[in-house]
């Protein structure tokens, strides 16, 4: 075949080597704002390696490769002794070292390390997704811990070791250790006082014996697992070590490896439990109450895992439309499609700023934040994750039938970006467990409304949707049936706020017309036309 037929023109470059945090200015931003300045410069530093490795051409491939050598289940060995093992990918380790040493389970002793963490987490999601699932357990799970300070001490610096090593084997013989949870039981799904895993005490104080299943436990090579079960004083959180303390593999049988949507690198198995030796974590009954902090911490990580998909999407969508030419010009310079990727640029920036100002909550930990916390996390993790699967769908489009291909890396996005509006409770458990605070909890309203508060004045818009969603919380009327728009409203407004005190003026502009002044449609690219939107893409555009 004639070589001249197949010469390769008017193709975008792949979108590598470069610095994916650097190339993230509102990321960049948000970290300069909530990072004091006597921290900042080595923070930033951590985050530029991170980016250069996040953006490189290495890191791609790994990410290709534990995507496309799933997960494999060994139940027994050669000789028929049980194993309960899975092997995974080399890449798959790979990502995941790079995680830990980067400091990704270790946010709760750092100045400031909440906020870093979530930069990291945002940044590292953009290389691949699935195995940061053991990564964010690791890190949630030391709040529950906490609430038994003699395990505390035993577990909590390894959990926050920036030393990974793969293998089953006691956990002290470990540089470093990574923790998961088993919740869920399939007769109950998110309802988890439905459980019917008992846990029977035995002799030595503390300690007892699990008998039950759990429907879906991922990354079950982890070290240590969290697991409600029914005790004698009712539904308890327990650990549950994979190898005891002597060298002997607990009883830890897994039935079954889920063939799942996305997120195929990392493992989410069945796992069945028979006379499993286990530990009580704060006290019997308290189970849901000992895991609250762990469950928030997960939600988070949620919004920025979401967050994290939205901005690689959003670049590679502005990168394609920056060097592809049709119709007489390039992408990027017709009215329609800039109108479409500023669309998506404003969703993936306010997706990023908002999981960046919780994170900085975090670290403030006064009464004040705390509350706000209790109310934010639910809305944000309702609304930024529900935005990431359409906001990834059209980002796929602005590439063509490129984007359809799975060398672009766009159908791993969009397989991966349903996956945490799932995780840790879906759409209604995040909108019922917001309306519980505004029932509920008066201090969480008050911290909200002062939060959104902040702007009042800025935008004739947001001070609109403001009063409008006043109106919303004081009418109680059906407001179970109501909880989605109220919720959704929510997120909107504490965008807004955000946006319009720390964004560029043409971002806070384009979102308050759309998001909360009317002016918009039912799909991404129906901004209103007299709006600043060449530089709302060229902020977007990551720097290659």
């Amino acid at each position: 075949m004639a070589p001249g037929t197949h010469t390769v023109t008017n193709q975008a470059p792949p979108l590598v080597g470069y610095d994916v945090f650097t190339a993230d200015r509102a990321l960049t931003e948000a970290v300069g704002r909530h990072v004091a300045q006597d921290v900042l410069g080595t923070a930033r530093d951590e985050l530029e390696l991170l980016g250069r490795s996040a953006g490189s051409a290495q890191a791609r491939e790994w990410a290709e490769r534990a995507d496309g050598d799933p997960p494999r289940l060994r139940t027994h060995d050669r000789y028929g002794n049980r194993v309960d093992e899975v092997d995974f990918s080399p890449a798959w380790h790979r990502l995941l070292g790079k995680a830990v040493s980067s400091g990704l389970t270790d946010a709760w002793g750092r100045e400031h390390g909440h906020v870093r963490r979530a930069a990291g987490f945002l940044v590292w999601t953009q290389a691949e997704a699935g195995h940061l699932c053991p990564v964010s357990m690791t890190h949630a799970a030391v709040p529950a811990l906490r609430t038994d300070p003699v395990l505390a001490a035993v577990w909590e610096g390894r959990l926050r070791s920036p030393v990974y090593e793969q293998g089953l084997r006691p956990a002290a013989l470990k540089a470093g250790a990574l923790a998961g949870m088993g919740m869920t039981e399939k007769q109950g799904g998110s309802d988890v006082r439905a459980n019917t895993t008992r846990a029977e005490p035995l002799a030595a104080g503390g300690e007892y014996a699990l008998t039950g299943h759990k429907w879906f436990c991922s990354a079950p090579m982890n070290d240590v697992f969290l697991v409600l079960a029914q005790a004698p004083g009712g539904l308890s959180c327990f650990l549950v070590p994979r190898v005891l303390d002597d060298g002997t593999r607990n009883v830890f049988r897994l039935q079954r490896l889920k063939d799942k949507l996305g997120n195929r690198s990392n493992a989410s198995a069945e796992v069945e439990f028979d006379g499993t030796w286990a530990r009580l974590v704060g006290e019997e009954g308290a189970g849901v109450r000992t895991l609250t902090g762990m469950v928030a911490a997960t939600r988070l990580d949620c919004v920025l895992g979401s967050a994290g998909l939205m901005r690689q999407a959003v670049a590679q969508a502005v990168h394609h439309c920056s060097h592809r030419s049709a119709f007489g010009g390039l992408l990027v310079d017709k009215p329609l499609m800039r109108n479409v990727l500023a669309d998506l640029a404003l969703e993936s920036e306010a997706a990023t700023v908002l999981g960046m100002r919780l994170a900085a909550a975090y670290d403030a930990d006064t009464e004040s934040e705390r509350a706000l916390l209790r109310i934010a996390v639910p809305a944000a993790k309702y609304w930024v994750t529900k935005r990431c699967t359409p906001l990834v769908a059209e980002a796929l489009e602005c590439l063509g039938g490129n984007g359809y291909v799975e060398e672009s890396g766009m159908p791993r996005l969009l397989r991966e970006s349903p996956l945490n509006s799932v995780w840790e409770g879906s759409g209604n458990i995040q909108a019922l467990d917001a309306l519980r605070a505004l029932q509920r909890e008066p201090a969480s309203v008050n911290a909200f409304l002062q939060e959104v508060g902040a702007a009042r004045g800025a935008d004739h818009r947001l001070d609109a949707a403001i009063r409008e969603l006043l109106t919303e919380l004081a009418d109680l009327a059906g407001i179970e049936a109501r909880a989605r728009r109220v919720v959704e409203r929510m997120a909107l407004v504490l965008q807004g706020s955000l946006l319009v005190r720390w964004a560029p003026p043409e971002v806070a502009d384009a979102f308050c017309a759309s998001r909360l002044g009317g002016e918009w449609g039912s799909s991404f690219g129906t901004l209103p036309y007299t709006l600043d939107l060449a530089a709302v893409v060229e902020r977007a555009r990551p720097a290659v």
